[in-house]
């Protein structure tokens, strides 16, 4: 008999089922965007740049996009989200295997210059419940993509288990789940970018999930179904521009 999913329960909760089916239509549509047959290489690199720059926003460090993109921005929090962006791609196939050494690598990486060498990859709370998390990472082909990421994003930004900017960790973690499960294989899609968009939603969102209530779950999934519509809405702005320059 097959495992069951540990997270099926959540997807009985109201609007949280067709609001992530409705997410992953949108991602799907995207997907099919003409530049990318040509020119996915350069959509994927400004997707990551700009999740990178939303990602350090998003922990109070807020710049221009063209300026980071001009390598001006020398911000320890910026460079920092933008090594992690760098690094993604190196980690996915460890992340369900490792998840706990990623998670430490994916710190070293993001907070290398803003906290103490000796902080760095170091747990400073919530080890038992990283262990559950990395419990439900590892080797879980069952729970939808969509779901797990959105569960990895908000465990970690309620538990902020690292030092300085462990948010960025989380966001990662969140796109590490969804690379490795095949939903964004490519790197595409700029979830941050949703959530900056809809930061006090995103703010408001992640303080009811850490409540624990099945209301505040669910607020919680229905603001990361709607972030990742937004980040598929980028892939196609992002791919029309590359189009109409070409």
């Amino acid at each position: 008999m097959p495992a069951t999913d540990p997270l099926a329960p959540l997807l009985n909760l109201a609007d949280v089922a067709p609001a992530l089916d409705d997410a992953r239509a949108r991602v799907d549509a995207a997907m099919r965007h003409r530049a990318l047959r040509r020119h996915g290489g350069r959509v994927a690199a400004e997707a990551s740049l700009r999740a990178a720059v939303a990602s350090a926003a998003l922990e109070g460090h807020g710049y221009d996009l063209d300026e980071v993109r001009g390598g001006t921005v020398t911000d320890p929090v910026v460079q920092g989200a933008l090594r992690v962006a760098e690094g993604l791609a190196g980690l996915v196939d460890l992340w369900p295997r490792a998840p706990r050494q990623v998670l430490a690598k994916l710190h070293v990486l993001a907070a290398r210059g803003v906290v103490p060498a000796e902080d760095l990859g170091r747990l400073i709370s919530g080890a038992d419940r990283i262990d559950a998390l990395a419990g439900l990472v590892a080797g879980n082909e069952r729970t939808p993509p969509l779901l797990l990421a959105a569960i990895v994003h908000a465990e970690l930004l309620t538990l902020r288990p690292f030092a300085g900017p462990a948010g960025v960790v989380a966001r990662a973690a969140a796109r590490l789940t969804l690379v490795g499960r095949g939903l964004d294989p490519r790197g595409l899609l700029a979830v941050e970018v949703g959530h900056h968009e809809r930061e006090p939603e995103y703010v408001g969102a992640s303080g009811a999930y850490a409540t624990g209530t099945p209301d505040g779950v669910r607020s919680w999934l229905r603001h990361y179904a709607a972030a990742v519509s937004y980040g598929a809405e980028q892939i196609v702005v992002i791919g029309d521009r590359m189009l109409a320059a070409a």
